[in-house]
């Protein structure tokens, strides 16, 4: 995948790699929510962590979003979502 435009290359690849890293760790959330006990508390410590790292690479893929074009974020979003 590549930007439209190629003065938008780095902040369009930081975005890929940050969107990429919050679906990963979301996908671990998620299996950690579903692999623990039938009444889950969300005060686990491997669970915090995880959400944690999960809210962190959320808000810098929405860092580099905010300085791409919309065709871009499009592009993103359809291809890692």
């Amino acid at each position: 995948m590549k930007a439209n435009n190629p003065k938008n290359n780095k902040n369009f690849n930081k975005a890929v790699q940050w969107l990429t890293k919050y679906n990963t760790f979301n996908d671990q959330r998620t299996l950690l929510k579903d692999t623990s006990e039938a009444e889950f508390v969300e005060d686990t410590t491997p669970w915090r962590r995880i959400n944690k790292k999960c809210e962190d690479s959320f808000d810098k893929y929405m860092d580099y979003r905010y300085e791409l074009p919309n065709l871009d974020v499009k592009t993103i979003e359809k291809a890692l979502w």
